[in-house]
């Protein structure tokens, strides 16, 4: 099986290091280029062909966001996952993150055995959004003045979720409120396979990456709707 071929994006040289001592600690990782800002990540990502890059959101010049941006936006990186390095676990720019293509978010200040999971988390097409994460991103949405359903896209969104059963609108609600495939299938007493198997055409018919795109696509549509605490 080879190794998760794994892109680091910070401009911090002495973070890098450390990073990269630990992903090639992993026999299942390695580090295949490290970038110092977000123009010199999208560059690495083409010649690498990496299957995670971990992106500094904050870089000078092109930052994490616009570099995001630029990777989701090619078709020859469509394979290419993106996992945000935050110093805060919400902070200003991880929805416009989640939006841009991003699968997902991570401290700077996670543990090592967090990132490594993230990376291997990521590698394999799921997003790094627990329930705790989703109601961030959420709160974070809203302090922004976010409309959900309110939005520019709201009319194609909308066109988009017509496409969609009954039951894999079912199943992209309960992923939007922050729930495993384990958890989905217990709800609605059917097997975890078919769940993955719902919300794999569910991701095709919206258009998303992963996981995460769908959580986006969920709230900004206005299909779900964030409770008052």
């Amino acid at each position: 099986m080879n190794p998760i071929k794994v892109l680091l994006a910070d401009d911090q040289a002495l973070l890098r290091s450390a990073f990269r001592v630990l992903v090639d600690s992993e026999p299942d990782m390695q580090v295949v280029g490290e970038a110092a800002d977000g123009a010199e990540a999208v560059a690495l990502a083409r010649s690498t062909r990496a299957d995670v890059v971990l992106m500094d959101i904050r870089m000078p010049g092109t930052d994490g966001l616009a570099a995001t941006r630029m990777i989701s936006a090619d078709p020859d990186l469509a394979d290419v996952r993106i996992v945000m390095l935050t110093t805060f676990e919400v902070d200003e720019y991880v929805v416009q993150s989640l939006r841009a293509g991003a699968s997902g978010f991570l401290g700077k200040g996670a543990e090592p055995d967090e990132l490594l999971n993230a990376i291997r988390i990521a590698a394999g097409g799921e997003a790094l959004l627990s329930p705790a994460a989703t109601k961030g991103l959420i709160a974070t949405f809203l302090a922004q003045g976010g409309s959900w359903g309110e939005g520019p896209d709201a009319a194609a969104y909308s066109e988009r979720l017509a496409a969609l059963t009954v039951r894999e609108r079912e199943v992209l609600v309960l992923v939007a409120g922050g729930h495993s495939n384990d958890e989905i299938a217990e709800r609605l007493t059917v097997s975890p396979l078919t769940v993955k198997t719902h919300v794999n055409r569910a991701m095709a018919k919206l258009g998303a990456r992963d996981r995460a795109q769908l959580v986006v696509t969920a709230y900004e549509s206005g299909l779900v709707r964030p409770r008052a605490e």
